[in-house]
């Protein structure tokens, strides 16, 4: 028995070891800009990923952005695309894969010492990943080449078996399809394929990265036009969906451009997971085929479906019983999950089944380092290579400051896990603030409060403050004073058209803010205006809590940003402060504006001498550079005053 425990004990130690991740970089903080007379500019670096004879269990790309060491930072939302070019040297075999597809974000409103990171599974690549592999980013658009973005590409390795065996992969649809005209109707672009079961493969999956882009008008195709897309097997339909993306939701906010306006399928500032669809295979041969919504468009030249797709075969999966924690959601402190952090209790995770059999029941363990673990039963039914976002229940226990959060799931089917070496993972988290528990909601509506809600829930989901529509005027201030128990909530404002409190492009929306204050005055948070669909914000209270006026708080807002003659800057700080607005355009110094002893001041600002344009105003107090804001200098017959 003693020697059976012993086994156990090492083999278990030796997944946990073999799924140790590596991490190999190529791109390591490369200058991207563009070549205006082209329109595509390449970045070629080569990486050494592991040997054929190791088993890869998980390939993640991530992909970082930066403000340039060298210049201004890039403005626009361009398309951009991470390749596969060739493996196995200089003169290896060229593959020519798309791997990864990067829409830019309008980076206007970014300062120095910005970066961001997104990250994607390119697992299904792995085959291609091995040895010495080059790796192409393409850079697109027309900007100066004097701005530019700082890049870093990475690739997190985890080793282990294959979730099912490779066996081959084939390019399907892949170009810049016209969409729209009657002359070449992408049915016609977008022919059947007909493809041919391996002998060994079990099921095919369907991998497509697809955006819209152009202008028709007054369709918007296919840029800003939803549009279904259906895929077809043996003339069956598989999967179909609306090519759609909600940007409200954006992490990366406020953007300098138009961020919150929904796309065909991207968002300015997004690495877009591609869509996977997983087909059941037969012997012989089967159909394949693409179909897009019909359109007419009425400038033919304009709307572009930009598709690139491939179909992988694969045998059988490897295990019955096998599932993986894919994602801690909340609580993490990473960027990209700051819609829904800091946390203080209801944790969100995401698992993937990885087994053949469907997943219908699941341990989880949960627990913060320091604290005592807890345990969920989940009940479902996923079939192969199913996600789903788990919501756990309770609080969240944490110190203050930097906390371990760790997530372990066991017992998949209430059988013992396959392969364990992917049922476990630790993020780190920040501790949700201490405020009074009595307070001051302070909200400013805009002239569309038909669009919010504000609304206050304890750890217990009780809603125990709300401000909705049917409640609010427009333009108007409403001070309500709270007094709660002692405990965990979270403040939720919602607008319910992407549009924030507050958007440049959307001037005749207004402009409104929320922020919440002690009984006495002082500052205790500030919220963006500039959301899109909302703001969430945690927090716990403490009858004896006293607020710091040491810490600093800022928000400085231009209203309107479509200036005509004048514009007001809203400043709310929590003390006297020295503020000094920097206007460039196109990363050029045109002027600079001060002003001392401000507080929580409208300050009105003359804009009428300034060309017609872009511009941002860098804003800085006491001296340091806290945040940039875009505005656009507009004709009298612009957009308003």
């Amino acid at each position: 028995m003693k020697k059976l425990i012993v086994f156990l004990t090492l083999l278990i130690a030796a997944q946990q070891l073999l799924a140790q991740p590596t991490n190999v970089v190529t791109h390591n903080k490369v200058l991207i800009n563009t070549d205006p007379s082209q329109g595509v500019k390449s970045f070629v670096k080569w990486g050494e990923f592991p040997s054929a004879d190791k088993e890869i269990r998980r390939i993640v790309l991530n992909l970082t952005l930066a403000y340039p060491e060298d210049r201004a930072i890039a403005h626009w939302d361009y398309m951009d695309r991470v390749k596969i070019l060739r493996k196995g040297g200089v003169n290896g075999e060229m593959i020519d894969y798309e791997i990864g597809r990067m829409l830019t974000p309008y980076g206007s409103n970014f300062k120095e010492g910005w970066s961001y990171t997104w990250s994607i599974d390119v697992t299904d690549f792995q085959a291609f990943l091995r040895d010495s592999v080059e790796i192409e980013y393409i850079h697109s658009g027309y900007e100066s080449p004097d701005l530019g973005w700082d890049l870093t590409l990475d690739f997190d390795i985890t080793f282990g078996p294959q979730v099912a065996d490779f066996i081959s992969v084939e390019k399907m649809w892949d170009g810049n399809f016209r969409y729209g005209d009657p002359e070449d109707p992408i049915e016609k672009q977008l022919s059947p394929k007909t493809i041919s079961t391996d002998e060994n493969a079990d099921f095919a999956r369907f991998r497509i990265q697809h955006t819209g882009h152009g202008m028709d008008e007054p369709s918007g195709c296919s840029e800003f036009c939803s549009r279904w897309r259906e895929l077809k097997f043996d003339g069956e339909v598989v999967d179909h969906r609306d090519m759609w993306k909600d940007c409200g939701n954006n992490p990366l906010y406020p953007q300098g451009g138009t961020w919150i306006f929904d796309r065909a399928y991207w968002c300015p500032g997004d690495l877009q997971v591609p869509d996977v669809v997983d087909i059941p295979l037969t012997k012989g041969s089967h159909e394949l085929d693409l179909d897009m919504e019909p359109f007419t468009a009425v400038n033919k030249d304009q709307p572009r479906e930009q598709i690139t797709s491939f179909l992988f075969q694969y045998a059988t999966p490897n295990k019955e019983n096998d599932v993986a924690i894919e994602e801690i959601i909340a609580p993490n402190r990473k960027d990209n999950y700051n819609r829904f952090n800091p946390r203080g209790f209801s944790p969100l995770i995401k698992i993937r089944n990885l087994g053949s059999r469907d997943l219908k029941k699941l341990k989880i363990i949960y627990s913060t380092k320091g604290f005592e673990e807890k345990t969920y039963q989940w009940k479902g039914n996923l079939g192969f290579y199913e996600a789903a976002i788990i919501s756990l229940p309770g609080e969240i226990d944490m110190k203050e400051g930097l906390n371990t959060f760790s997530v372990i799931l066991e017992e998949p089917n209430g059988k013992e896990d396959e392969w364990d070496g992917d049922n476990n993972m630790n993020v780190e988290f920040e501790s949700i603030p201490t405020i009074p528990s009595e307070f001051v909601v302070e909200f400013m509506t805009n002239n569309k409060p038909e669009d919010n809600w504000v609304h206050v829930v304890s750890s217990s989901y009780d809603t125990v403050y709300s401000k909705t529509p049917e409640m609010l005027d427009s333009a108007t201030t409403y001070i309500d004073t709270l007094e709660l128990e002692e405990g965990n909530y979270f403040l939720n404002l919602v607008d319910t058209a992407g549009e924030g409190l507050e958007f440049w492009f959307l001037a005749d929306a207004g402009y409104g803010r929320l922020r919440l204050k002690d009984t006495e005055g002082n500052l205790i948070h500030l919220f963006e205006s500039d959301c899109g669909n909302g703001q969430f914000y945690a927090f716990k209270t403490d009858d004896d809590f006293k607020v710091d006026t040491t810490i600093s708080h800022l928000s400085v807002n231009i209203y309107p940003r479509m200036v005509k003659d004048y514009a007001t800057i809203y400043t709310t700080t929590n003390k006297p402060s020295t503020l000094k607005v920097r206007i460039t355009k196109d990363g050029e110094y045109i002027e600079t504006h001060e002003y001392t002893n401000i507080k929580d001041a409208q300050t009105g600002v003359d804009l009428r001498h300034l060309q017609d344009g872009r511009y941002v105003m860098e804003i800085y107090v006491d001296g340091e550079h806290k945040m940039n804001r875009r505005f656009n200098k507009v004709p009298e017959s612009g957009f308003r005053n």
